[in-house]
């Protein structure tokens, strides 16, 4: 063989290799998960290989299957920019509020952003232009799907009350919510006192669009309603006797229908939910539920959640090529291919031509004949009309009782109580003024900082005493949630007895286990946590604070209570009291 003939074998067998290898790692990052890249959670950034261009994409939870699995679809494409680079899509699920604040902030960088409601696109470019003279994005954001929103009730309630057929509204609601004979006036009063439950407006998309629909639905004003509107008397009222009633907030709808489906139908009759998450819960979740949801379009219109699509172009971590590779992952979304794939997750089509079948369909509790035609879409909240909603829920709303009670063992000491005293400071600041707080702490005492009070009166100075907290000694944690959930019972008798409704809670950190024994877990349990779980009941968040908290306990003290337990490190501590406020 001459040399010509091995130096062409040669760069043959090099190009068979090249490719052979690139057609193994194709197969590798497939077989190990390569629709899901890795993505840097503190900078949202993506890391891939020479040739790639990742994007990142923060979308609200609620769209989450769909989106996971239209970004695994793209991803499998292999598209490219005009530059030639493969394009790798990550979608990171968010709440809508609390991504809007980590996008200003600079905690969150993504390439594209898909909140539930042009609502919080208005808010954001508000505050974007104060700083930067220019909306976020250079091009309005799309329409990308629709998830109504609605109320989700136990079937057989929705059908005391007419569903499917009967109009079903706002004022329904509120007159149920208010009436002293509860479910009597429908002729079953074995179901006591109606109890709801929605998530807070500040932090959550189906709080405000829920809570705005609320008041289009009980002002009268229809679609000409202003900011102005939102404070009459009449619709504070009705959210008051609203508020009265509801049992449980939260920062997700997902957390609410969570609680239904553990606690069952005697905890909450109903939420203020999208549709995706009633029916995902009826398919999905089935033999957990008592009985199967119904959802319920508020009568006199709604919120048809649109799921805006916004290209972060004028942010300054997104680069060209970032952005138009999010175009094309947008324009893929759009497509009829993907919307007809929404339906098979919940979701609905943004063109109404595309006929819906099951999963969204009656069998499955939800009506398949209303449209947008037959159910008003109503305006998506201005970013005055969105203040306005959130400072009428504050008003309105039921008080807290917050009773926060710190771990100052030996084993907080250095970055954990740093973390803690200034995260616990600045919770303080979250809470209304006319909300109550009182303060443990316990190492192998258990001492009294502050018994509840009123948060306007004390907050201040308060809060520099918890910034020169020190850590030191062992760990009474179960003779400090003993103590807590006694004092907070004895709170709500008095408040009780004095015809104030408030809801309970106590936030408990703590970094480990009891290491006192004056107390033992299995009396704990039975001598002072609650026998039944009440929806107005002193519930427990516990934050396991670092890896040698003892989760099991700690979840079971939330259990006991309907509460929620968090887990936190002394960089995360900080989201977690953002959760909690949501809660409370």
């Amino acid at each position: 063989m001459n040399r010509t003939r091995i130096i062409f074998f040669s760069i043959i067998a090099v190009a068979l290799l090249v490719v052979g290898a690139s057609v193994a790692i194709s197969f590798v990052r497939n077989l190990l998960g390569g629709d899901s890249p890795t993505v840097n959670v503190e900078t949202g950034e993506i890391e891939v290989g020479r040739g790639e261009v990742g994007i990142m994409i923060a979308s609200s939870n609620t769209k989450r299957n769909w989106l996971d699995q239209v970004s695994a679809d793209f991803n499998a494409a292999g598209m490219t920019t005009a530059d030639g680079n493969e394009i790798v899509v990550s979608v990171q699920h968010v709440t809508s509020g609390g991504s809007m604040n980590a996008i200003l902030d600079g905690s969150l960088k993504p390439t594209a952003w898909s909140p539930g409601d042009q609502s919080w696109v208005a808010q954001a470019n508000e505050a974007w232009q104060l700083e930067n003279n220019q909306n976020i994005a250079s091009q309005p954001c799309q329409a990308s799907i629709y998830a109504p929103l609605g109320f989700a009730m136990w079937r057989p309630m929705a059908e005391t009350l007419g569903w499917p057929d009967t109009p079903i509204g706002w004022d329904t609601i509120v007159e149920l919510a208010e009436d002293p004979q509860g479910w009597a006036s429908y002729g079953r009063p074995e179901w006591g006192q109606f109890r709801f439950g929605h998530t807070h407006p500040g932090y959550a998309n189906s709080g405000l669009l829920s809570m705005t629909a609320f008041a289009y639905g009980v002002s009268g004003e229809g679609i000409n309603l202003t900011a102005g509107d939102i404070y009459a008397a009449d619709v504070e009222a009705a959210m008051r006797a609203l508020e009265n009633n509801t049992a449980k907030y939260g920062r997700q709808a997902p957390a609410l229908l969570e609680l239904m489906a553990k606690e069952g139908t005697s905890y909450l009759h109903a939420a203020a939910v999208p549709e995706a998450d009633t029916v995902r819960f009826n398919i999905e979740r089935a033999n957990e539920l008592d009985l199967p949801l119904a959802f319920i379009f508020p009568a006199g219109g709604t919120m048809w959640a649109d799921h805006p699509y916004c290209v972060l172009d004028n942010a300054d971590w997104v680069t060209e090529e970032q952005a138009e590779a999010a175009a094309m992952f947008r324009d893929y979304l759009l497509a009829q291919e993907q919307q007809e794939l929404a339906i098979v997750n919940y979701l609905r089509p943004l063109d109404g031509s595309i006929a819906l079948h099951a999963p969204l369909d009656l069998e499955n509790g939800t009506d398949p004949r209303v449209t947008t035609e037959t159910i008003a879409a109503l305006p998506s909240p201005s970013a005055d009309i969105s203040a306005a909603v959130i400072e009428m829920f504050l008003i309105a709303k039921r008080k807290a009782t917050v009773m926060l009670v710190i771990d100052v063992s030996g084993s907080m000491e250095g970055d954990k109580i740093r973390a803690a005293r200034d995260s616990t400071a600045e919770f303080l600041t979250r809470l209304d003024p006319d909300d109550e707080v009182g303060v443990l702490i316990f190492n192998q005492r258990v001492m009294e900082i502050i018994e509840p009070t009123r948060v306007g009166d004390v907050s201040e100075d308060l809060g520099k005493r918890i910034s020169s907290l020190v850590a030191d000694g062992d760990t009474n944690l179960y003779g400090a949630v003993c103590e807590s959930v006694a004092q907070m019972q004895a709170v709500q008798d008095a408040d009780i007895a004095a015809g104030e409704s408030r809801l309970y809670g106590v936030v408990l950190l703590s970094d480990g286990e009891d290491t006192v024994g004056e107390i033992r877990e299995t009396q704990m349990f039975t001598t002072c946590l609650p026998d039944n779980v009440e929806a107005d009941g002193v519930k427990i968040f516990p934050i396991a604070f670092g890896d040698g908290a003892d989760t099991s306990v700690l979840s079971k003290m939330a259990d006991a209570t309907v509460g929620r337990m968090f887990t936190a490190s002394p960089e995360s501590i900080e989201n977690v009291y953002i959760s909690i406020s949501a809660e409370q």
